[in-house]
């Protein structure tokens, strides 16, 4: 980006040479110790972002991310990706409020939602954010008396039936009903641009993508019959973001790139875009939870009797955030979240049957019914891995407890790498929100800055 400077970096702690994000985190619970208000708190690595922007660029050099704000809306990561050029995945007016309040432009916002409220239809219409997607004909008309401007995507139906979480049943057009869409909206004077699909959340076959491309085409086709030249493709979301993944980000790009090429070769001149979201944040949010109260039972006792000194005890750990908070990933996104335990432990150490469960007064709140952990104590902790894709995003304040305050860090090595990513970049006109990089002015938190870490 030319004219890059330092204060446009997003807010966050440079780490020192040979601290890793493990290691801060280490630091902030040890700075814990003497304090009473030990909260569950994130360590979120800003640097993973950008390596994971780097991957994207070498394997899909020809596909622009246009990030899904829903999966996690947190102001720095919005700020590092909005830095080094990419789209933004909007699906409502807060959305895209918050976006273009960071001096992105219009133009590089999709409207992603195919079922849409009026008023926010009229918002995106004030503020030039044109195109929106639609998958029936009610939409249509909303969209012509609303937005008449607008250049609208129509979403497909995809065959999502090996992701975790499927979205066929709520959004996308049949094929079959495709051609009366397309004629309904040129009855309107409704300008049509493209196709966009989501082969589900968590897709788990890579071949699914090149299926939905292949559908694709066929509407690309379609819509010739009625006027229509269509020239931009989303392929929606669905990309891997954890290491644990059953299919790789990899083996997905290389699927995408052989059937765009077949369908959609660079002569044809359609854009095409995605909307990843976990793939972005999935593994750069590490979640530490302080165990707050501690019950042994008996062992597969059904009426849960307090245990005696000869039983085999069975443990229960409460923790303060739970399914209310950053945990809602388990009932929302079918997520299975492992715990590792903070202290050493020791090899032959013995494991006990555990359960651990959030701070509310909900007996719902369960974030784990069996496990297998070695005795803790209380003010001992729990770490998660993998916590940035719907957690944060979709935590509410139940019984008052609040969300976790997040600390970002970056190292030294992946400060070079954006610049390096940004180097190349065409300018990119950044607000308000971009030219600063205090963390008070973005309404952030306080870090708390470990040993050997430089703000």
């Amino acid at each position: 980006m030319k004219g890059f400077k330092e204060q446009d970096m997003p807010y966050f702690s440079l780490l020192s040479d040979g601290i890793s994000t493990r290691d801060f985190l280490d630091e902030t619970i040890r700075g814990l110790v003497f304090s009473d208000e030990k909260n569950a708190f994130y360590v979120a690595d800003l640097g993973d972002v950008v390596q994971k922007h780097a991957r994207w660029l070498e394997h899909l050099p020809l596909v622009s991310p246009f990030y899904a704000v829903k999966c996690n809306d947190e102001l720095p990561v919005l700020r590092a990706l909005a830095a080094m050029g990419a789209g933004f995945d909007c699906a409502s007016k807060n959305e895209m409020a918050l976006v273009l309040g960071l001096g992105v432009p219009a133009e590089r916002i999709i409207y992603a939602n195919p079922c849409k409220q009026v008023s926010h239809i009229k918002y995106a219409a004030r503020h030039g954010v044109h195109t929106m997607t639609f998958d029936n004909e009610a939409e249509l008309e909303k969209v012509a008396r609303n937005h008449p401007h607008a250049r609208l995507v129509l979403r497909i139906m995809a065959d999502d039936s090996k992701a975790v979480c499927r979205l066929s049943v709520k959004f996308g057009a049949s094929l079959k009903s495709c051609r009366h869409l397309l004629e309904r909206a040129r009855q309107l004077g409704v300008d049509v641009i493209g196709v966009s699909f989501h082969v589900g959340s968590g897709c788990m076959e890579a071949e699914t993508f090149a299926l939905a491309i292949a559908d694709a085409r066929c509407v690309f086709d379609m819509a010739v019959d009625f006027g229509y030249c269509l020239s931009l493709l989303d392929i929606g979301g669905g990309f891997p973001g954890s290491p644990d993944a059953k299919v790789t980000f990899e083996e997905i790009a290389g699927v995408l790139n052989g059937a765009l090429e077949r369908y959609f070769p660079a002569e044809s001149g359609v854009r095409v875009i995605a909307e990843p979201g976990r793939f972005y944040v999935a593994s750069a949010f590490m979640l530490a939870v302080g165990i707050i109260a501690k019950k042994a039972v008996v062992q597969n006792s059904l009426d849960n009797e307090e245990a005696s000194r000869d039983d085999q005890p069975a443990y229960m750990y409460y923790v303060n955030d739970g399914v209310y908070g950053s945990f809602n990933c388990i009932l929302f996104d079918h997520a299975n979240v492992l715990p590792l335990a903070h202290r050493k432990v020791d090899l032959d150490e013995p494991l006990f049957e555990t359960s651990v469960w959030g701070p509310t007064c909900d007996g719902l709140d369960c974030v784990l019914e069996c496990v297998q952990l070695p005795e803790l104590h209380l003010g001992d902790w729990l770490i998660f891995q993998h916590m940035g894709a719907y957690t944060l995003a979709a935590a509410s304040t139940f019984n008052g407890f609040q969300k976790p305050v997040v600390h970002y860090v970056m190292s030294s090595e992946d400060r070079l790498l954006m610049q390096e990513l940004l180097s190349g970049m065409e300018e990119v006109v950044l607000g308000p929100c971009l030219q600063s990089s205090c963390g008070d002015k973005l309404g952030l938190p306080p870090t708390h800055l470990p040993p050997g870490v430089n703000a």
